[in-house]
């Protein structure tokens, strides 16, 4: 054991620590896979993936957020006659 002025550090704790996140990151993969995997299934049924997964992160945003961005996007495609 190691010792500091107000740390103790064992090893029994600090492999603890260090499987907890190993298994975190295996957990995150996982996911990840999940994930790929349903993209792969609605590109196979005809979806635009990328239009999907652009509504995925417009879902976690509040819509004010959206409007103001939104808003600011016309002004500059405006501004370039984009519009």
């Amino acid at each position: 054991m190691i010792s500091s002025d107000s740390h103790a550090v064992t090893a029994d704790e600090l492999l603890q620590f260090i499987e907890r996140y190993e298994k975190l990151e295996a957990e995150k993969k996982d996911i990840t896979d999940q994930q790929k995997e349903v993209m792969a299934e609605a590109k196979g049924r005809g979806y635009d993936t990328r239009a999907l997964r652009k509504i995925v992160a417009l879902r976690r945003r509040k819509p004010d957020e959206i409007a103001e961005e939104e808003a600011v996007l016309e002004v500059y495609k405006a501004a370039l006659g984009m519009s």
